[in-house]
């Protein structure tokens, strides 16, 4: 029995074959009882492969590689610039592949080829190549305590760490997961979502070509039910990561909880507000406004999706904002115009016209949008709503889909009550030409990250997470390396007195 092969055909004309078994050990196997799944295209509903579809029993042997690895050829064997050296090469490759990574990435998310090459792709690589230079930097220190001791702090790696990413932004989660984890000398076990797996198997023979030692990372492909829930209970995985839903993360932290206590970081949904003040340069706002949901077709974690204007400009406002979601083009990702590909799946399209349909019962206003696009595919329209309730399911749940609701406020006071009220805290806007009622609005959100005149800009330099439900921990940045190291404190005396 031998692991199955993606071959695969791109609407640019180019082709890609490559192996999509599950990764364990630097090699390709198929899941131990056989078992595969199809890979759908969500711009026509079509199979596009089939991959080796994980067990426990996989999970186990994919555990069992990554920790003797982390004791024979990882870890605290391997010095951190030789760690750091390996990341690079691998940032390197991606970038040597970019076309095709991101042509993988379109076909299987659905998202613009463009986007996913300038976007996706390159900061995979950069989130690599920052990571990589992290490697040999990540120091303890010495602590003066008494003449007679000495005292440092040591930072280790943490072990074994599961991982398990999301649909959304397929490639880019994986390097995020990768990157901080491997700099620090930690072994992986990543789940890929089961909707988009095909880009972290490509990048797995990149891994290999770079020169990782076997069982440092092994991906395995396969449901959250089973391969997901094998990774969060196993009691050989010292910690693990989850970028997904909060109803999901819950569950995650509880099988975690339920057996060895491992470390756990969530970063999980929002409903994340994005403000516009009267003083506001309105173009500008629009177009980041328009930006900030539409984005990935909305199904962006932090996605501007409660817009909040203030009523001396809201009429201008959403004229600008009607006319330019309406503008947007929503089409196959291959498409040179396209903007807004297909949602994940059709199970994705169903939940979204869900929530369409529940706002429109509620009394909301649409403005513009509102159905699916087309009868092909999972694409659905750019949509405004208006006039929601601020209590209604629209404007208090994550949607996840390139739906927006806008409200107008009065002043800031009303305004702080409003972005705020939310179980959610992961990111926020606000968009104003007064650099002190900005910085003032932004000290006052409860918000993980919060953009000034701008939106959905992310950079590896700069630490991601949330308040609230939406996450424990940080990605990126410096704090993202605490997320997968132990510290130790070192005792020594040196000529200090016995205390009997």
């Amino acid at each position: 029995m031998s692991a199955p092969t993606a071959n695969l055909t791109f609407g640019n004309g180019s082709k890609s074959s490559f192996p999509t078994g599950l990764f364990i050990n630097n090699q390709f196997v198929p899941a131990s009882d056989g078992k595969t799944f199809a890979v759908v295209n969500p711009s026509d509903g079509k199979e596009i492969a089939q991959v080796a579809e994980a067990s426990a029993k996989d999970i186990d042997i994919a555990v069992k590689a990554a920790r003797k690895a982390f004791n024979e050829s990882w870890g605290l064997s391997v010095p951190g610039f030789k760690r750091g050296a390996l990341l690079m090469k691998l940032a390197e490759l991606i970038e040597k592949n970019a076309d095709e990574l991101a042509a993988i990435e379109s076909l299987d998310n659905g998202k613009a080829f463009s986007i996913a090459k300038a976007f996706d792709i390159t900061e995979v690589a950069a989130n690599l190549r920052y990571y990589g230079g992290w490697a040999d930097k990540n120091m303890g220190q010495t602590i003066e305590v008494d003449p007679g001791k000495f005292h440092y702090l040591r930072h280790e790696p943490i072990g074994v760490c599961g991982q398990i990413i999301p649909w959304n932004f397929p490639a880019l989660m994986f390097a995020w997961k990768l990157g901080p984890a491997l700099a620090t000398g930690n072994t992986i076990v990543l789940k890929t979502a089961e909707q988009t797996p095909l880009s972290a198997l490509r990048m797995c023979q990149l891994i290999v070509e770079a020169g990782f030692p076997p069982g440092v990372v092994n991906v395995v492909s396969g449901f959250g039910a089973v391969a997901g829930a094998a990774i969060s209970q196993h009691m050989d995985i010292d910690k693990v990561a989850f970028t997904g839903s909060t109803l999901v993360g819950r569950t995650i932290m509880k099988a975690a909880a339920s057996t060895n206590l491992k470390k756990v970081t969530l970063e999980l949904g929002g409903k994340s507000p994005n403000i516009v003040f009267a003083d506001a340069d309105l173009d500008q706002a629009v177009g980041w406004a328009a930006f900030g949901i539409m984005f990935n077709a909305g199904e962006c974690c932090c996605a501007g999706s409660r817009v909040y204007v203030e009523e001396s400009i809201y009429e201008k406002f959403m004229e600008k904002m009607e006319a330019k979601v309406k503008a947007i083009k929503t089409g196959d990702a291959f498409k040179s115009d396209s903007f807004v590909g297909p949602l994940v799946s059709s199970l994705q399209m169903s939940r979204v016209m869900e929530y369409i349909e529940s706002g429109k019962k509620e009394g909301a206003k649409v403005l513009t949008g509102g159905g699916r696009h087309g009868k092909e595919g999972y694409f659905v329209e750019p949509t405004i709503f208006t006039d929601v309730n601020p209590d209604s399911k629209i404007g208090r749940e994550e949607i996840f889909g390139p739906v927006v609701v806008i409200h107008k406020f009065k002043d800031q006071g009303d305004l702080i009550k409003q972005a705020n009220d939310s179980v959610y805290g992961l990111a926020a806007a606000v968009f104003s030409r007064d650099v002190t009622r900005a910085i003032d609005t932004a000290h006052k959100l409860n918000a993980g990250t919060v953009w000034v005149n701008c939106y959905n800009q992310l950079n590896p330099q700069v630490p991601f997470g949330g308040y609230k439900q939406s996450g424990i921990g940080r990605e990126l940045g410096q704090a993202a390396l605490a997320n997968y190291t132990n510290q130790k404190s070192v005792h020594i005396n040196l000529h200090a007195p016995t205390p009997m």
